[in-house]
């Protein structure tokens, strides 16, 4: 089987491409963060809003950013394994490399509050102790985590006193605030909130919402794809993904109609009911989130489509300064400092917003990709990366 130190691997590139698009135009239905439905629209407007709304969340919320963790996963071991080859242990430069992240998710936070990289880079730490175990341990150590432990936790917690009284998850309180500075016309204004409560409230919510269990999780599994080489194509690995479509295509049916029977009004106590939904969405969503991965790999290797496909990784291959970059461009149309469309733009504007952006970006990076082995950003992370030594 082919060695992963290689060119770079295309459908992952593609793949990448792929998540950072279902990002972009999921984030241009929220308005970047910034939740606001326009009134006077005519009804059949209204419906189609809700349609698109509906239909882009069912394929890509909770799925698009947890395509991008499993990539993340799989670069570590790339780079990890690429360094092993020369007898050299990456995990202390890895370690520098999350550094980095942190500092280029604070540059993206301050026009996007919402920003995953900040969270990776914290989240990111969790592969280092890993790094050297073996494939079962580290496997066991991801279904453990996948499995939200810890609302199983306060499932059992709530049955055993339940009429301990649960106060409202305290992210509300932030993002409840954002209203004091998104649709300002102050751009100070906007960073410094977007800096400090809007931080605040993104940590909080992502402790609330499981993902510092089921981030780190997606990161070895995407660190056992690239063990395994599950992305090099060969017969093999082709039975794989057409195991794991079938199987997760199995899972997801039950699993979202089991989600959507968990509700306040079936379950009573409401510290079960918030910790049994939050367990359910999640686990809802990474079989589908395996569902997309496994049909977009078969697709590509083994269709016609992977010319089609293969577009994406002109954005893959440049992913961190196309996320940035669509921040930066997002804030500025809807905010208020900016152009404020999040006043008049529903679902629909939204998305054919994203589409337009996509197309730019798409655009901009096929021009840069001739003349550079590096995106914008990348370059930068690697050069910075690699500071104080010949590699």
């Amino acid at each position: 089987m082919t060695s992963l130190k290689s060119p770079r691997i295309q459908s992952v590139d593609a793949l990448r491409g792929f998540a950072i698009v279902a990002i972009l135009l999921l984030h241009n239905l929220e308005h970047f963060d910034y939740y606001f439905l326009p009134t006077g629209l005519p009804a059949w407007l209204v419906s189609l809003d809700k349609t698109i709304w509906d239909t882009m969340f069912f394929l890509f919320a909770g799925k698009a950013y947890g395509i991008f963790a499993l990539l993340f996963g799989l670069t570590f071991y790339i780079q990890q394994h690429n360094q092993e080859l020369k007898g050299k242990d990456f995990r202390a430069r890895f370690a520098w490399r999350l550094v980095l992240l942190y500092g280029f998710g604070m540059i993206n936070s301050s026009f996007y509050q919402g920003d995953i990289l900040t969270i990776y880079a914290i989240l990111g730490f969790t592969l280092i102790p890993v790094a050297k175990l073996n494939t079962k341990t580290v496997l066991f150590i991801a279904v453990i985590l996948i499995l939200q432990p810890y609302e199983w936790i306060k499932v059992l917690s709530a049955i055993i006193h339940p009429q301990q009284a649960i106060p409202n998850p305290a992210s509300w309180e932030y993002f409840g605030k954002m209203g004091e500075y998104i649709p300002k016309n102050s751009f100070i204004d906007t960073i410094y909130g977007n800096l400090t409560n809007g931080k605040t409230a993104v940590y909080l919510w992502t402790w609330e919402a499981g993902r510092v269990f089921q981030t780190p999780a997606l990161f070895m599994f995407g660190m056992l794809l690239g063990r395994t080489q599950k992305f090099v194509k060969s017969p093999e690995n082709n039975k794989f993904w057409t195991k794991a479509l079938i199987y997760s295509l199995i899972l997801f049916i039950p699993l979202y109609f089991v989600s959507k029977s968990v509700t306040s009004q079936s379950i009573t106590n409401t510290a079960v009911f918030r910790s049994l939904e939050l367990i359910t969405k999640s686990w809802t969503n990474f079989a589908f989130l395996v569902f997309l991965v496994s049909g977009f790999v078969l697709l590509y290797e083994n269709t016609n489509l992977r010319n089609a496909l293969d577009k994406f990784s002109v954005l893959g291959r440049m992913s961190m300064s196309n996320y940035v970059m669509q921040s930066i461009l997002g804030s500025c149309i809807y905010y208020g400092f900016g152009l404020g469309l999040y006043q008049y733009t529903g679902a629909t504007y939204s998305l054919l917003i994203g589409l337009m952006l996509m197309i730019i970006q798409w655009t901009f990076c096929k021009y840069w990709q001739k003349d550079h082995r590096y995106g914008v950003l990348e370059g930068v992370w690697h050069k910075l990366t690699w500071i104080g030594t010949s590699r």
